[in-house]
């Protein structure tokens, strides 16, 4: 399979993971119960250990449709909220906690100690969540392709997602803070146009070899070839408060995906962005979210980042309608275009902080709005993990 030649079936699966925060039901803040709540769960229940004991990872498993996917989300975010309720504490979804806890506590193993170690302060609070979308793609040339063909919409999911003003009891000016949180580290933001799998493999290889990177899983950067599946995974999103957010990024990524497996079988080369500019529109979305601007990046120019998103959804409708999934889009967009950062703030201006995590944990189990639209029925595989 070359990147040429994509097949018709490339590019159908999607999973999703979701990491999630731990707060004390009293004082809000993070707490380190992870290893109890997982303890609750059981092995069998799609939700891991993350990076803290203060955080969790829901991970959905391989599916084919946004039925399936919105089942699963709903599903583990439920089992998540009863679990984390017996324990005394509740699961929210944020890009960055709200209220400053303890200092957070590895969740153990050999290379998240040497993650702490080589990363020394900027990662000793670094308790972020993000949304991350797996899109099945066979073959290495082909995704680092696909991956070099979303360059120029990642900071457009990114404005769509934000879901981190606050940081520590303080409201950073930002509608994206856990971005600006994670640039501390090497290897992150808007990655470089490969060209091919050679290409991404030499300059990762490079990055680890220098001793920037601790191993080829530690890339920050906002899409990449997974190192772990088939597949190509966009991380660009803050986590979603409620699984609308969730589900909207599924179906924007895998659309985005089949519209440049589309483009590479027609022969079409992914477009040329610069490497500045576009770091600079991954700023723009973080800042201002979707309700401020952003950068066209093939055009070089300030334009509203809602122009943005009308373009992007454009750009999917064709994979949209040939899925059926276009009517459970247009179904979601509303609601998220509401902003997870706006939103966070104006429960902040009427009830305080404290308002806005009980508000987040609230959002946790809401159902997905306009469920019932999807048409497909989900072929399940093996876990992600």
């Amino acid at each position: 399979m070359t990147a040429r030649d994509p097949g018709p079936a490339a590019g159908v699966t999607v999973g999703v993971e979701e990491e999630f925060l731990f707060v004390d039901v009293g004082s809000r803040r993070p707490v380190p119960r992870a290893g109890a709540v997982l303890a609750r769960l059981g092995a069998d229940a799609g939700i891991k250990p993350e990076l803290y004991e203060s955080q969790v990872e829901a991970v959905t498993p391989v599916l084919t449709s946004l039925a399936g996917v919105a089942r699963e989300l709903v599903t583990n975010r439920a089992s998540l909220a009863r679990a984390a309720a017996a324990e005394g504490v509740a699961a929210v979804g944020v890009g960055t906690p709200v209220l400053a806890g303890p200092r957070p506590e590895l969740s153990g193993g050999d290379r998240y100690r040497l993650v702490a170690r080589t990363y020394q302060g900027s990662f000793a609070d670094y308790e972020a969540c993000g949304c991350h979308v797996h899109v099945g793609v066979p073959g290495d040339d082909l995704a680092v392709a696909v991956v070099d063909h979303l360059r120029p919409w990642l900071p457009t999911l990114l404005a769509l997602s934000a879901n981190s003003p606050f940081h520590h009891g303080r409201d950073t000016g930002y509608a994206s803070w856990r971005t600006i949180d994670q640039a501390r580290f090497p290897g992150g933001g808007i990655p470089p146009r490969f060209g091919d799998f050679a290409g991404y493999r030499r300059c990762l290889d490079r990055l680890v070899d220098c001793g920037v990177l601790i191993d080829e899983r530690m890339t920050f950067w906002a899409a990449r070839p997974s190192p772990r599946y088939p597949t190509v995974e966009v991380r660009v999103a803050d986590v979603a408060a409620s699984p609308d957010g969730a589900l909207l990024q599924a179906a924007l990524v895998r659309g985005l995906v089949r519209a440049a497996l589309d483009d590479l079988g027609r022969g079409r080369e992914a477009p040329d962005v610069d490497g500045q500019l576009a770091a600079g529109a991954l700023w723009s979305a973080a800042r201002y979210g979707i309700h401020g601007h952003g950068i066209e990046l093939t055009g070089g120019r300030r334009v509203p980042a809602r122009a943005l998103l009308a373009a992007l959804v454009r750009r999917v409708r064709p994979a949209l309608e040939d899925t059926g999934d276009a009517p459970l889009v247009d179904t979601l967009l509303p609601p998220v275009l509401a902003g997870g950062a706006a939103r966070q703030r104006a429960t902040a201006a009427t009830g305080g902080l404290t308002a806005v995590v009980d508000e987040l944990a609230g959002l946790l189990t809401e159902p997905v709005a306009g469920e019932r639209s999807a048409e497909h029925v989900p072929v399940p595989c093996d876990r992600m993990s």
